[in-house]
């Protein structure tokens, strides 16, 4: 029996490549940068499983360049806004992600990040390196306290339940707002569950952790932002497009909120203009799982998925299980 075609779309950590080339034969697009769409389309014919990046739009056209045969398409994040898993299902083609695996991770990272803003971190240390420290100063880089204050998760999931245990150190008080209430948080912080504009009006600290859905497309606006204190921050680790990034652009630049700290970005790698130019905002280019613990976790994990679908059994971590329905 010939053996099953695997494609993945970027270099991943060894240890996930030696796995799936024990048992199938693998094309890799090794070049470090996303793969252009044309070659994306070339190279996924006549594949059985796809192994693909957010940064990657699987679509209709994708499914139908790869043929009849793809029959999983293992995405390498937790997120998979950038699958069409309508179109999926209908093929019959199985999808999976990698939750859990990068829950603390991410979690740590939206952690630095409001550390990062809060004490000006990083506009301090660009002072440091251009020699302009010339002593101390009783007003120099004043920052915000972050023990005692109020933290606003919206959505409190994996990712932002995580986020939200952490600040039991910082003695904080904390809202969030999701679709279901988390008795986790609230047994273990007394968090209150409260609608997005009262967790606005009164945190001084609001991380955000949904998936990018049409519900959830600018849910942070100018109308949302002008809720916010003007002594509050914003930390972004969930999806660029959940934030309206030109209106938060003017709203740091007029002073309506005190600063920000984004993992990622509306129009990815693309910033809106005038965002890098504030000081008032710290910017990493989506490394929230970058660790190399959890990055060869997670492509394993995308590994022992497609494994799992071609030796017949249930792949850990399925998108769409109704397509497993009724296969023998």
């Amino acid at each position: 029996m010939s053996r099953k075609k695997v494609f993945i779309t970027r270099m991943l950590p060894q240890p996930a490549i030696d796995m799936l080339k024990e048992r199938f034969d693998v094309d890799i697009y090794e070049e470090d940068r996303a793969i252009p769409r044309e070659v994306l389309l070339e190279r996924v014919k006549g594949i059985d499983a796809l192994l693909p990046l957010l940064t990657d739009k699987i679509d209709a056209e994708v499914m139908e360049a790869a043929g009849p045969n793809l029959k999983i398409i293992a995405n390498y994040a937790v997120g998979y806004d950038n699958i069409d898993v309508e179109e999926a299902t209908k093929r019959g083609i199985v999808v999976t992600n990698t939750p859990g695996v990068l829950t603390e991770t991410t979690a740590d990272l939206a952690w630095a990040l409001l550390m990062a803003i809060a004490r000006r971190i990083v506009e301090a240390d660009k002072f440091t390196r251009a020699g302009k420290f010339k002593g101390w100063g009783p007003m120099m880089f004043l920052g915000s306290d972050v023990y005692g204050k109020t933290l606003g998760i919206v959505g409190a999931g994996r990712i932002g339940t995580a986020v939200a245990m952490r600040s039991k150190g910082f003695n904080m008080k904390v809202l969030y707002t999701d679709v279901r209430r988390n008795e986790t948080l609230e047994k273990e912080l007394g968090a209150r569950k409260v609608e997005l504009d009262e967790l606005l009006r009164e945190s001084d600290f609001i991380s955000l952790h949904v998936p990018l859905t049409p519900e959830t497309h600018h849910l942070i606006g100018e109308r949302e932002l002008k809720m916010m204190k003007k002594t509050a921050y914003l930390i972004n680790t969930s999806r660029g497009p959940v934030i309206d990034e030109k209106a938060l652009v003017e709203a740091l630049k007029n002073g309506e909120i005190a600063g920000a700290a984004l993992d990622v970005f509306e129009n990815e790698p693309e910033l809106t203009p005038g965002l890098a130019e504030l000081d008032n905002v710290v910017l990493t280019p989506h490394i929230g799982s970058a660790s190399v613990e959890t990055r060869t976790r997670m492509a394993t994990l995308a590994a022992e998925n497609i494994i799992a679908y071609f030796e017949g059994k249930r792949p850990p971590t399925v998108v769409n299980p109704e397509v497993l329905e009724g296969r023998s």
